[in-house]
């Protein structure tokens, strides 16, 4: 459980890819399994609600997104960048395995030579993970100001998935299926600042949250061995849909008791929701598992598709930006990645 008193979330910044690759787009280039299956075009959208996603033009590292959207938060929070004394780069695509991304964007931003600079990598919990471990640093006194950023970068899984597909000889429908996840995939940069109340410029208190993990499902889905994700490397993930979709409710649904226990919430009191942005069914699944309203979700899945640790905090800033909450309202941040683990926090506005 966690719980924080002095710890505001001052602004968000983002950055949205130049190119837009529609599912139809994808269907058309495996014309050649679909017909050896005898499926239809619409099958993609139509099984994730993702009408399309994004690619970063061709040579565009995490880094360099990540600085995009760390410049924006930047802007948006009025913080100077020797104001920053903590870098979060938290990420599933990153520059290389050393040294940290986090030292790139730090350069880049040209971030004060005293700041705390660290990669933190969780599968799509990551950005959550880095707003706890950020908020935890200002609410001992450690920090007054810091930024987490995170830039996915899409590219190399959906193009080799869609490769690997073409090049199988005789393809099974296991192996489609196993394949059909990294189809979904999407890429954007998002950033927060977090700051202590005194040097707040917002009244966004983050209030606390909790996380629940169930590491027994850690097999559910599975990328390729660990050799850096900013190139054009031959990346692959296997994701078995079904059970995770089953297995990621049920512990959501476990995390989610646990978090109105402990921050004293109920479904009621809760004026909004951001949840990590799979698919359209996960989505609907997810909020009916917990009870929630979905007129309070948020949703950019169709249009962003699943884009990894960047996913709910991009969605969130989007809806922020576009619906504004009104002072008080009380926030829920769903999150929940492979491995499996869930973390949900509760910011009031």
């Amino acid at each position: 459980m966690f719980k924080w008193k002095r710890v505001c979330l001052e602004r968000f910044g983002y950055a949205l890819p130049e190119n837009v690759v529609t599912s139809a787009d994808i269907e058309r280039e495996l014309a050649p399994v679909y017909e050896r299956f005898g499926l239809h075009e619409g099958r993609l959208e139509l099984m994730s609600g993702i009408r399309e996603r994004r690619f970063w033009d061709e040579g565009t590292l995490p880094s360099d997104a990540s600085t995009r959207a760390g410049r924006a938060a930047l802007d948006a929070a009025g913080a100077a960048p020797d104001e920053i004394e903590c870098l979060i780069h938290t990420s599933v695509s990153r520059d290389f395995l050393e040294p940290a991304t986090a030292s790139v964007v730090h350069d880049n931003l040209s971030l004060s030579p005293k700041a705390l600079i660290y990669d933190i990598s969780n599968a799509c919990l990551g950005f959550l993970n880095g707003i706890v471990s950020l908020a935890n640093m200002i609410e001992l006194g450690q920090v007054k100001k810091g930024l987490i950023v995170a830039g996915e970068s899409s590219r190399s899984l959906v193009r080799t998935t869609i490769r690997q597909l073409l090049n199988t000889p005789t393809p099974t429908r296991q192996q489609l299926k196993a394949a059909f996840a990294s189809l979904t995939i999407g890429s954007g940069a998002v950033a927060v600042v977090l700051t202590d109340e005194s040097a707040a410029q917002t009244d966004h208190h983050l209030r606390g949250g909790v996380v629940r993990t169930a590491t027994e499902h850690n097999h559910l889905c599975r990328g390729s061995a660990d050799t850096g994700f900013g190139g054009e490397a031959a990346v692959s993930m296997e994701t078995n849909a079904e059970t995770l979709l089953v297995s990621g409710c049920a512990l959501a649904s476990e995390t989610w008791e646990v978090f109105q226990r402990e921050l004293g919430w109920t479904n009621g009191h809760v004026d909004r929701t951001y949840c990590h942005q799979v698919g359209a069914a996960h989505r609907d699944r997810l909020l009916e598992a917990l009870h929630l309203d979905p007129d309070k979700d948020f949703a950019t899945v169709e249009f962003l598709g699943n884009i990894g640790s960047v996913s709910l905090p991009l969605t969130m800033a989007l809806g922020v930006e576009s619906d504004p909450p009104h002072p008080g309202e009380r926030i829920a941040m769903l999150g929940i990645g492979s491995g499996l683990s869930s973390v949900m926090l509760g910011v009031q506005w």
